[in-house]
């Protein structure tokens, strides 16, 4: 897969992989999950985002069974697994710490939930191996974890959850304990491990370049509620509330004074910084169906390939513009403490105060 490939996101006619009805889960006085219906399709790569507490770890873990809900209910494909041990259930779990045997040889590690169950030793060394060959380790089998790197004690982790040819795949934050560069690979490998073996992958993670990667569709939680549930385009392009604005990706929100300024009336707006041109005052002129404003160059720092401006407008609201570095030192030109135009299509600005702030849960249409 390359940085280009867009999800295919499973077909909305694909049978229901995980259903999740009503789900609440409490500990003590503290509700973690809140009252939530989900439902997953099977072979979808489907994400679950949000920030530490929002419930989306704690939801993994009932599909799982390692927790049992305070009320609501579980299905795995059509069952009603919610007081179903996790041994029974037809899923597998990948975890952050790997949680390999670091006295068994690779292959051993792989083997080793096919031995709990009794798997003859012939059939379950030929599932090992094509384990091991579906997530590129096919090398690696006498090797000891410790010879190996993180990236590939994640992915013989992968390998030891995949030969059980689970359902369902949960994986908690599995790239987390993995440096920037290589989990970025990790994300590409794990996307094309889930299209070349076709299984349901359910992914954790607080990480949302990770998740708009990666995904077909990605559920954003917030207090545990699920603020909305789309594909990653959808996401990004319409949020759904301002918190799925601000969380997924860098959004300007305008409201009061400059809202009132910039669109004539009150609200709350979402512009993404690439949207917004930014130009020296006495540059151009507004074109049809172009939003314009100005303001003061409040900071810049320097990206390499892009320009990070910080613009306050006049009523206060400072609004952050990214500019591509295209041409060298002459893309300096705007300098700090100068007034800008700023200017954007006006199909790029989001209605927050049209679009409901209650939390979206289940399908979006």
């Amino acid at each position: 897969m390359t940085h280009h490939d867009a999800p295919r996101p499973a077909p909305s006619s694909a049978p229901v992989a995980v259903r999740l009805e009503s789900l609440t889960k409490r500990f003590g006085s503290v509700t973690a999950v809140d009252d939530l219906d989900l439902e997953i399709r099977e072979g979808e790569f489907f994400s679950m985002l949000g920030p530490s507490g929002s419930g989306k770890t704690t939801v993994l873990r009932m599909i799982a069974g390692f927790e049992e809900p305070t009320s609501g209910r579980v299905f795995l494909g059509g069952d009603d697994v919610t007081r179903t041990p996790p041994f029974a259930r037809d899923v597998n779990t990948v975890f952050q710490d790997y949680a390999l045997f670091p006295h068994m040889d690779v292959l051993t590690n792989v083997e080793y939930g096919l031995r709990v169950k009794r798997v003859p030793r012939a059939e379950r060394r030929e599932r090992a191996l094509h384990a091991l060959d579906t997530v590129r380790l096919g090398g690696y089998a006498d090797r000891r974890p410790t010879q190996l790197s993180g990236g590939q004690r994640q992915r013989v982790a992968l390998a030891r959850a995949l030969v059980n040819e689970p359902g369902v795949l949960l994986l908690d934050e599995p790239l987390g304990a993995l440096d920037l560069k290589l989990r970025r690979e990790m994300q590409i490998e794990l996307k094309q491990i889930q299209r070349d073996v076709g299984i349901t992958f359910c992914f954790v993670t607080h990480d949302q370049e990770e998740a708009l990667t990666m995904s077909d569709r990605i559920a954003v939680f917030s207090q545990g509620r699920i603020e909305q549930v789309a594909t990653p385009t959808e996401l990004y392009e319409a949020p759904a509330t301002s918190f799925v604005a601000g969380f997924v990706g860098t959004s300007n929100l305008l409201t009061g004074e400059d809202a009132r300024a910039v669109f004539g009336r009150d609200g709350t707006f979402s512009i993404r910084p690439e949207k917004v041109g930014l130009a020296a005052v006495s540059e151009g002129v507004p074109r049809p169906g172009e939003v314009r404003t100005e303001g003061k160059v409040s900071g810049i720092v320097y990206l390499g390939p892009v320009n990070h401006y910080l613009v306050e407008l006049d009523g206060g609201s400072t609004l952050t513009v990214l500019r591509q570095n295209r041409h060298g030192t002459s893309d300096q030109a705007i300098d700090r403490g100068q007034r800008v135009h700023l200017a954007w299509s006006d199909e790029h600005v989001i209605d927050l105060g049209s679009v409901t702030t209650a939390a979206h849960q289940g399908d979006t249409p």
